[in-house]
């Protein structure tokens, strides 16, 4: 990649955190990871507890980025076309007709996405994986910019369905906001006095600025040796005594593309293996089972991961042999 296009994705990146920042306080390294997802055309899985900003985040990007931007609340009585859409007969007319369901948007907010049916989850998951939806046996293409963000809470599971492998599969990161700092908490009071904080949120990318970011991605550089140590690291789990099931092929995808956007936004146009190490957990997490022995034992999947990396060998790349 020349022309320094790598500074230019800082700027923009530079843009959006601050924006984003009006509302959502002291979680640049989340939102440049959500930002990260977005270019290569992933979708994100937010797991946290309820009022750590999940939802405003999503809806400060979908602004900034002056995206569309729908939000859906997942229920048990949800239907599928609920969410894709349906034909409807007009008298007038005498035909059918196609009305477009929420999914038809770019940037779409799933609240509480394991309170809704299999059924409806399925619906979801072509769209995701294909980027589009097939009603009465017609398949429609989606936007070229589309993009699930689907919260769920980790300590409420009663009425829900949880959501199978093959869909967790599908999002390329999980993330978690976590609770604010002290001192960005009392902030977060301050600035809610008068009016909301979104109000100020305002568009300031272009259409042009979004697709030179998502295109730029592709010309970043990974050294044959990283794709090694990710494919070492994504082995290394399906051979893990403490795993029931290890990461797929897509995780390997996921690492790579994930660590391409990752370097993208903070400067550089090639991965070093920490850019790897630094999306791992986002990656993995969801991806990984533990066995019903380790579940005995309070292993987390997080101490998996861990010590994947310690006992997977770091490689010395032509960067860092410069």
């Amino acid at each position: 990649m020349g022309g320094g296009e790598e500074v230019q994705v800082v700027e923009i990146r530079e843009k959006i955190i601050n924006n984003i920042s009006k509302v959502i306080y002291g979680k640049e390294e989340v939102i440049e990871k959500l930002l990260s997802a977005f270019m290569i055309g992933g979708h994100v899985l937010m797991e946290d507890v309820p009022g750590t900003g999940k939802t405003m985040l999503a809806r400060a990007l979908s602004i900034s980025l002056g995206l569309n931007f729908k939000r859906v609340q997942f229920t048990p009585d949800l239907l599928p076309t609920d969410l894709t859409g349906l034909s409807i007969y007009k008298k007038e007319s005498g035909r059918f007709e196609f009305k477009e369901g929420p999914i038809f948007t770019d940037i779409l907010l799933v609240d509480e996405v394991n309170r809704a049916t299999p059924k409806t989850q399925s619906a979801l998951l072509e769209a995701m994986a294909e980027g589009q939806v097939t009603v009465d046996g017609i398949t429609r293409k989606l936007s070229d910019n589309f993009f699930v963000i689907a919260t769920q809470n980790p300590i409420e599971y009663q009425g829900t369905f949880p959501l199978p492998e093959a869909q967790l599969d599908r999002f390329a990161y999980i993330l978690k906001m976590g609770y604010p700092e002290h001192d960005m908490e009392i902030k977060m009071l301050s600035s809610q006095v008068e009016h909301h904080p979104i109000e100020d949120v305002k568009s300031i990318v272009t259409a042009d600025e979004v697709a030179f970011m998502k295109n730029a991605v592709k010309s970043v550089t990974v050294d044959d040796t990283i794709k090694d140590y990710i494919v070492n690291i994504v082995e290394h789990t399906r051979h893990d005594k403490d795993l029931y099931l290890g990461a797929s092929p897509r995780a390997s995808l996921s690492l790579m593309k994930g660590a391409m956007a990752y370097a993208l936004v903070k400067g550089r146009n090639y991965v070093i293996p920490d850019d790897v190490k630094a999306i791992s957990k986002e990656v993995l997490s969801h991806r990984l089972i533990l066995t019903s022995e380790a579940r005995v034992k309070m292993i987390k999947v997080e101490d998996v991961i861990d010590r994947t990396f310690e006992e997977v060998p770091v490689p010395v790349t032509k960067k860092d042999e410069v």
